[in-house]
């Protein structure tokens, strides 16, 4: 029975092909005492799960080849770190002799635990990141039942060879492991926009869609079904009408992308001659790989928090460095933009303090400057680093002049450090500040007058701006980058920064939403910062723009206060 299933769409595209079910481990186990004697037998049990998959892991490693995308690595790496953990790999069997329990609700209590901790943390990226937990946990409890840990796709006798692979989660193992498979699409129940599904689906180019929530239920094996990447819409069992249809548009959007590669060494300027400056967030070393392909100006946002990520230790200054060195020397000079770690104090809290609100707690530059001496390290490497390239420091969440003077005291103290070790870098190193906080939008001169450059991030600016949390099912609809108060805000912010000839950039999802492109040019953005694979499309955009048309709209847009009719002038905009 034909039906239509909505989820986000995270890679853009259409595919269609058989439907391939990917079986998970539950995480709904029973609870049950072992007898004194057995105790033992029990916790070797466990301990052999945990060697098993760690087996496992380490062999899927070996065998990526050289031509996969360089996420792969990573995602085992994170995998290997979090199997490590004690969290889950020590204490399970304390909790086994302890509570005379079975290891599989030992494990289940410590993955609760460690998840607890993720909820609350406030950067989208790194909370998605318990889902890593949730799928090595989903390997352990393979292990301790019994399951193989992959099962291949049955052989094809149709013509029909494209494969869906159709999930409740997908983690970066089971993907690897579906290597030798070409895959056309993967679709999931679970996941966001920053998951490692997602991630991986944009490496490969391939379409994908998270967040379906009953796929996995109502699609069946073998059976037909449409990926639309770009609508975040699954199409199961379609007519024929249909199927015509969707092949058609998925041979125009073939060609479309292979016409967009050749956009990939043109310089991004408008049909009336304004130059756009267009650069890439990454979040590894290994996305800068992505961003070179895709024809990147610079890196304008390197999210440093990945090197805090799930570790008993934090990273000391010279593991930061090399990270720092390798990103910057792969940019071949080009300029890249490193922004201080963002992450809130739940990440070494006390486990008894609950954190009811950590979007507006302590967190970014308000715990850096809690703990100077770590902030100093992570600002010695970036200064060591940045003798090997162009290298820009932000720092996020500004709020008040006294954080800021607080930080450049701190740059100032880092840099007198690396003197007197006589250790180089670049004395001419720019220093730029986050605009997330409506309080730092509106009183703007604070840092423009001491700060290099500004970097506009919309997730937060607008989620503060209209108190919604966009990661929240019940109120997400109504974050609202039209919102008439967020569309003041950031002309503000733009025409602020060009009164004080301060560089301003923009680095938030907005930046790589080609319906909002022509519109944050007409009110005088210059530099964009965002995922590589938007990058072509947003060029594509702007070498189709006249400015000189757009500017009345643009303004008249400021001006109206009617949802209806700022969509309207939108679509002239984008006409």
């Amino acid at each position: 029975m034909s039906c239509t299933l909505h989820g986000t769409g995270v890679s853009g595209g259409i595919a269609i092909g058989r439907a391939h079910l990917v079986s998970h481990a539950k995480l709904e186990v029973a609870h049950y005492l072992v007898p004194l004697h057995q105790v033992a037998e029990e916790s070797a049990r466990f301990e052999a799960a945990i060697y098993q998959v760690r087996a496992e892991l380490e062999e899927l490693r070996a065998e990526i080849p050289a031509t996969a995308p360089p996420e792969f690595t990573a995602f085992i790496n994170l995998h290997l770190m979090i199997l490590s953990d004690a969290t889950l790999s020590v204490v399970p069997r304390q909790v086994i002799e302890n509570e005379q329990c079975n290891a599989e609700w030992a494990l289940r209590v410590q993955m609760d635990a460690l998840l607890a901790q993720f909820d609350e943390i406030e950067d989208e990226y790194l909370r998605e990141r318990k889902a890593d937990v949730i799928q090595v946990v989903e390997r352990v409890m393979k292990a301790l039942s019994g399951q193989p840990g992959y099962i291949p796709p049955p052989t094809r006798d149709d013509a029909e060879q494209n494969l869906i692979l159709v999930a409740r989660d997908l983690s970066p193992a089971d993907v690897v492991q579906f290597k030798q498979h070409q895959f056309a699409s993967f679709v999931t129940d679970l996941g966001g926009t920053t998951s490692h599904t997602a991630v991986v689906a944009r490496s490969l180019a391939i379409p994908s869609i998270v967040a379906l929530h009953r796929a996995r239920q109502l699609v069946r094996e073998a059976e037909l079904v449409i990926v639309d990447g770009a609508q975040g819409v699954l199409i199961v069992d379609p007519d024929d009408q249909v199927l015509a249809e969707y092949r058609r548009r998925q041979h125009e959007f073939e060609i479309g992308r292979q016409k967009l590669k050749r956009l990939r060494d043109r310089p991004a300027v408008t049909l009336d001659g304004v130059p756009v400056d267009l650069q890439a967030n990454i979040e590894l070393p290994a996305d800068v790989i992505e961003a070179r392909e895709n024809g990147a100006a610079g890196i304008g946002l390197f999210r440093s928090e990945f090197l805090f990520l799930n570790r008993p230790d934090l990273p000391d200054e010279d593991e930061q460095f090399e990270a720092y060195r390798k990103v910057t020397e792969d940019m071949g000079g080009m300029p890249v933009t490193i922004r201080t770690y963002d992450l809130g104090a739940d990440q070494h809290a006390d486990p008894g303090r609950v954190i009811t609100n950590p979007a507006l707690g302590l967190r970014a530059i308000r715990l850096c400057l809690t703990e100077p001496q770590r902030f100093v390290t992570q600002l010695r490497a970036m200064l060591r680093a940045s003798h090997y390239g162009k290298i820009n420091v932000l720092i996020p969440m500004l709020a008040t002049a006294v954080e800021l003077d607080q930080t450049l005291t701190l740059i100032e103290q880092a840099k007198r450090k690396l003197d007197d070790e006589s250790v180089p870098y670049d004395r001419n190193i720019q220093v730029g500040g986050m605009i997330e906080v409506p309080a730092a939008a509106l009183a703007l001169d604070i840092f423009t007058r001491k700060l290099d450059f500004l970097s506009i991030g919309t997730n937060d600016l607008i989620q503060y701006t209209l108190a919604i949390d966009r990661t929240d099912d019940t109120v997400a609809h109504l974050y609202d980058p039209l919102h008439p108060a967020v569309l003041n805000l950031l002309a503000h912010i733009i025409k602020s920064a060009a009164k004080s000839k301060t560089p301003v950039a923009l680095c938030g999802e907005m930046a790589g939403d080609i319906v909002l492109t022509r519109l944050l040019l007409a009110l005088g953005l210059r530099q964009y910062s965002m995922h590589s694979a938007h990058l072509l499309d947003v060029k594509q955009v702007i070498l189709g723009t006249d400015l000189s048309k757009l500017r009345p709209l643009a303004q008249k847009m400021l001006r109206t206060p009617d949802p209806v009719k700022l969509r309207a002038l939108l679509e002239r905009i984008n006409a």
